[in-house]
């Protein structure tokens, strides 16, 4: 051993290098150990590379931004019914939230003439990975520029999809005032409607689904949680996604209008499979369009409800957490038309031909227009 500790000096472990790929600026680190020869002329370093990984740089769904030609009939929905909290009002928009979410909003209702998404945001892990961040998205070429924030949140990167879904990327986020006497419940549990726990993910429509899964996964570092694939695997019809335990933070299906850049549906989180069926009753009573549910889904597993806001957006109610991914090695789950109809709906009713086809901005759709996820 002495003889070894002549021949090399200088040992480092564990030195970790952040590298880039040239094609889309994807971060990846390499953790090194290397020798330095103290006695060998000349010098001898020897680098030996053991692990090479992935970095992720989003670390969760922000908020979303929802148009709503309807804002009084959208604030009772959201408030009233779902129990979000109103944070701050603003110009044409109202910011809220839900009583589990430590930022100051999760959702920004804004008046306009027309429905749809806004745009969604999406909170980095720090202010180096913002940076990396928008170095990828620059890269890749879809990057609309700085901007110095919003009520809520500082300065922000605008972007959008290759679909041309608007987004955002940011770092610093206000927090609320903490009011509930649980350490690790920012607020109280509303008192109103059957309140949502926190925000849980958006779906967005694409023209282009590969191309769009591509893009969240190699410039904005999602994994591939679960794939819809048909014709023997040569086409993508549905993609979900995630830099969490989560099984989605962002879904990425086709429009079957041949349409870009719209919207599927957001969806908050509420725990509990009961608090679904208190909401269908709330929603029956008071006029909200209940399109399908409640019921479980095989993809995700999760325990849906979804109904079409009075603004004429689509919202889904999160029963349960579905499940969630610990392993690091996940391999993606992949259904195609053998077991599709498992996938789609697990048990609770099949869905309705419209959930396959309306989203909003609402568009003209050939009636001839036909999904492949219909009569699964």
């Amino acid at each position: 051993m002495k003889e070894l500790r002549n021949a090399f000096g200088g040992f480092a472990t564990g030195v970790t290098v952040l590298t880039t790929s040239g094609e889309n600026g994807s971060v990846h680190a390499m953790t090194a150990n290397a020798f330095m020869s103290g006695s060998l002329e000349p010098p001898l370093l020897v680098v030996s590379v053991v692990m090479a990984e992935h970095i992720f740089d989003i670390a969760q769904l922000s908020h979303v931004e929802l148009y709503t030609p309807n804002i009084e009939g959208s604030l009772h929905f959201f408030k009233d019914m779902l129990g979000l909290i109103e944070t701050e009002r603003h110009g044409n928009s109202v910011y809220l939230r839900a009583y589990e979410d430590w930022s100051h909003h999760t959702l920004k209702l804004t008046e306009s003439d027309k429905n749809g998404m806004g745009h969604c945001a999406w909170r980095t892990t720090s202010p180096e990975a913002l940076e990396r961040v928008v170095k990828k998205i620059e890269n890749y070429g879809t990057g609309i520029g700085w901007y110095k924030g919003d009520k809520g949140h500082g300065k922000a990167y605008e972007f959008t999809t290759p679909d041309g879904h608007k987004m955002e990327v940011l770092w610093e986020v206000e927090k609320v005032k903490q009011t509930s006497l649980l350490g690790n419940r920012p607020s109280k549990r509303p008192l109103q409607g059957v309140p949502a726990r926190r925000l849980d993910h958006v779906n967005l429509l694409n023209k282009d689904v590969t191309k769009n899964r591509k893009f969240w996964e190699e410039v904005l570092g999602f994994k591939l949680r679960e794939q819809i694939v048909v014709e023997n695997g040569k086409v993508e019809v549905g993609n979900w996604l995630s830099v969490s335990a989560l099984v989605h933070e962002v879904a990425v299906m086709g429009d079957q209008t041949g349409h870009a850049g719209r919207l599927h549906h957001l969806c908050y989180w509420w725990g509990s499979p009961q608090h679904s069926s208190d909401l269908a009753d709330i929603f029956r009573e008071n006029g909200i369009m209940i399109e399908a549910g409640p019921g479980k889904h095989g993809i995700s597993q999760a325990m849906f409800m979804y109904v079409i806001e009075p603004g004429g957006n689509r919202v889904e109610i999160f029963g349960d957490s579905g499940y969630l991914i610990f392993e690091p090695d996940w391999e993606p789950v992949i259904w195609t038309e053998k077991n599709l109809g498992q996938g789609i709906v697990w048990y609770g009713g099949s869905l309705p031909a419209e959930y396959f086809r309306y989203g909003t901005p609402v568009v003209p759709e050939s009636p001839k227009a036909k999904s492949a996820l219909e009569g699964a």
